[in-house]
């Protein structure tokens, strides 16, 4: 059973920007703190947006300013709206609703 899909991923141009979206299943998204995550090459994964069921919401300062995370309760999905690209921003992204991952979908920006 598929909890979080991911689709939306891609690549981009600096300076560009690009929307990931996350279909979760009822039961986590109605659960769970639901966040997504980042892992560039060589790195460490890192949670870098957060929203609550009630939709409070929480940024790394490596993003805040930059990537908004919202969430529709009508159709049981999180985002993640990125602006301004930078090549730093290159990673797998992953939707998560604890402890429930979605697969991850890559982000390529080109300078």
């Amino acid at each position: 059973q598929v909890h979080l899909v991911e689709p939306g991923g891609g690549s981009v141009q600096a300076g560009g920007s690009l929307t990931l979206s996350c279909a979760v299943s009822e039961d986590i998204f109605t659960t769970y703190l639901l966040g997504w995550y980042r892992q560039a090459p060589a790195k460490q994964r890192e949670c870098i947006a957060t929203i609550t069921t009630g939709g409070s919401t929480n940024y790394a300062d490596s993003v805040k300013g930059q990537f908004t995370i919202s969430r529709d309760n009508a159709k049981n999905a999180v985002y993640l709206q990125m602006n301004s690209l930078k090549p730093d921003d290159t990673a797998v992204y992953y939707c998560n609703g604890s402890p429930n991952w979605g697969q991850g979908t890559q982000v390529t920006v080109s300078s």
